[in-house]
């Protein structure tokens, strides 16, 4: 609740839950996800609307083996449940797997140390093909210097192949929690340019979650927008040619 309030004061609308499974600290099961209103009576109002904060279930893998990749290849009835899938591939094998094969919507890249492979522009170019996205955790950057040099180094070879099609995240820690506004200059230092970093917290996050409503759906999502009328200028027809016209 006081994520969600922090969460809530710093500008965002939309929130996602988030459920993590480890394989290689325990065996885990992937159980259904907790419904957002029963944590949650009473959700806050985004401010300058009258709607409330949106809560979302995520389910996030940490994969070190290439089996571990089985779980999402069947069709599990719970995994579908989940508005959002990602995965976290420890190696350079099970990133070219998350990126060429498994049916998710984001793929996380570990920012906190040096990588131990570099990324390639074929699996990163077929991932954005498939309307996957790209995350990377915000956090270690503004809490440990050297957690930052990794993280603008990481970011920076990431930004250089995936054309800016990337996600941002933070840790569950409120005062760790930064506004959209902040994270889009934060962007700047990844190699972002200004509209590539407002769309990570913006444009980038709506594609994912629809992307997510794609895989639920197995056939597709159609999202609508209304668009503003403009008002038509009204030609400038001199008073003479008026007066003709009239009579």
């Amino acid at each position: 609740q006081n994520i969600l309030t922090v969460c809530f004061s710093v500008g965002y609308s939309v929130v996602a839950l988030n459920h993590v499974i480890d394989f290689k600290e325990k065996k885990q099961e992937i159980i259904k996800p907790v419904s957002p209103s029963e944590m949650f009576p009473s959700l806050p109002i985004v401010q300058g609307t009258s709607k409330r904060i949106k809560v979302l279930t995520r389910l996030t893998l940490i994969v070190s083996d290439p089996a571990h990749c089985n779980l999402l290849r069947s069709t599990s009835a719970n995994i579908r449940l989940y508005d959002i899938i990602a995965v976290f591939p420890k190696t350079e094998k099970l990133f070219h797997i998350a990126c060429t094969t498994l049916d998710v919507d984001l793929v996380c890249i570990n920012v906190t140390e040096k990588l131990p492979f570099y990324f390639r522009r074929p699996p990163v170019n077929m991932a954005i093909d498939r309307g996957i996205y790209f995350e990377l955790l915000y956090t270690p950057a503004i809490k440990d210097s050297t957690m930052r040099r990794y993280t603008i180094s990481n970011a920076i070879s990431l930004m250089q192949i995936c054309k800016g099609k990337v996600s941002s995240q933070s840790e569950n820690k409120p005062l760790e929690l930064r506004g959209p506004y902040d994270v889009a200059n934060l962007g700047l230092l990844f190699g972002l340019s200004e509209g590539e970093a407002k769309a990570a917290v913006s444009t980038n996050c709506r594609a994912t979650m629809l992307h997510g409503e794609t895989r639920k759906s197995a056939c597709g999502v159609v999202y609508t927008v209304k668009k503003p009328h403009k008002v038509e200028e009204e030609e400038t027809v001199p008073a003479c040619k008026k007066a003709k016209t009239q009579a």
